[in-house]
């Protein structure tokens, strides 16, 4: 079955536009393969209720020493998280110039209000995309499908018509259950590679 035109691209901010320091080193004396670490992260219930907006700074990192048996005290957890986003990727704000120009673009992401405002690059990110699907301001997360099905509905298409690019396969699948088309991309060349895949992009 042939596929409608990509009308809007969704990029995951994380691990696709934005460098992130190794989980393994924000989340101290959790020795498991990256896929587990990750999926144990997206999936606790200290890390859905923060980026979310339901809890502080403070009892997202009490919460998750408790839940994940993390090796550190929560002050010291704090300042690992908040420097968990190194900056933008070498060429991502080139590539989101260039998708931009094609198609409508958005950015939905797993985040809070520390990192989406005070994060290296944060003034580049916060102008580079038509919409803004934050999971803190729209209190729901991903991989659960309310979060795509928010986002398909404020843009006003076709599910089938937008491409969402994740770093975590849990979450690409979660969008492709929701009914987006869903890639996974790591850093910007594998978006790149994705967007030309589907027709969005030439090179």
């Amino acid at each position: 079955m042939e596929h409608p035109p990509i009308t809007a691209v969704v990029f995951d901010m994380g691990g696709v536009v934005v460098r992130l320091k190794p989980l393994g080193e924000v989340l101290a004396g959790l020795e498991l393969p990256h896929e587990d670490l990750w999926e144990r992260w997206i999936r606790a219930d200290a890390v859905r209720v923060f980026e979310s907006g339901g809890s502080t700074v403070d009892e997202f990192a009490d919460s998750l020493i408790r839940e994940l048996g993390v090796d550190r005290e929560p002050v010291e957890l704090i300042e690992r998280f908040r420097g968990f986003p190194l900056g933008l990727f070498e060429g991502a704000e080139r590539l989101l110039v260039e998708t931009r120009a094609r198609c409508t673009t958005a950015v939905l992401s797993n985040t809070n209000e520390l990192h989406w405002n005070t994060q290296p690059d944060h003034d580049v990110l916060q102008r580079s995309f038509d919409h803004e699907y934050l999971s803190f301001r729209i209190g729901v997360v991903k991989p659960d499908a309310a979060i795509f099905e928010h986002a398909v509905d404020d843009l006003g298409v076709d599910a089938a018509q937008v491409l969402f690019l994740d770093d975590n396969q849990v979450n690409v699948d979660g969008a492709r259950a929701a009914g987006l088309r869903s890639e996974l991309a790591r850093g910007p060349e594998q978006a790149r590679a994705a967007l030309v895949d589907h027709g969005v992009l030439d090179t």
